[in-house]
């Protein structure tokens, strides 16, 4: 048996490998994309732009940026340049997300309220009612603000980024 690649080559200009092990490699002339499709039925999509995409057969999805984002089975990572490295979970259960930095840990829950959790360990609630609660880095609160005009609000969020970390 001939263990070469078969090329079919299609009057669009697409392109269609068959490799020996099976793995069948297709060329969209159009869309410029390559789509891999190996004998264990994994499917791998890259783009002219080097975007990636995984399909898995357990139907989960893997999606590749280049250089800056990965986003895996909910979770998303961001990676700029500097080093910095945004990790963001969605929970597509309870629509709850989570984003985690050097600088906090933030979860942001469907009703508006989002908890952050700083660096020096001081935590803050912002309720979607604007209520707003902070406590230090002992669990002790130290503000709790009732209601807070959207002026006020956006000054002391500027204010504990810089107080927290």
């Amino acid at each position: 048996m001939d263990k070469k690649t078969t090329v079919i080559r299609f009057s669009n200009g697409d392109v269609k490998k068959i490799k020996p092990n099976q793995s069948v490699i297709y060329y969209h002339a159009n869309a410029q994309t390559t789509r891999t499709t190996y004998p264990g039925g994994l499917e791998v999509v890259q783009f002219p732009n080097k975007h990636t995409e995984k399909f898995y057969p357990n139907g989960s999805k893997e999606t590749v940026f280049p250089d800056v984002k990965h986003l895996k089975d909910g979770q998303e990572e961001t990676l700029f340049p500097d080093g910095t490295i945004i990790r963001v979970e969605r929970s597509v259960i309870n629509g709850q997300k989570e984003i985690h930095t050097a600088q906090f840990k933030r979860r942001e829950y469907p009703d508006g309220t989002v908890k952050t959790v700083y660096c020096s360990g001081c935590q803050e609630t912002k309720h979607a009612s604007g209520r707003v609660k902070i406590k230090d880095e002992a669990g002790n609160v130290i503000l709790d603000e009732k209601q807070m005009s959207p002026q006020q609000a956006a000054s002391h969020g500027k204010c504990q980024l810089q107080f927290f970390c």
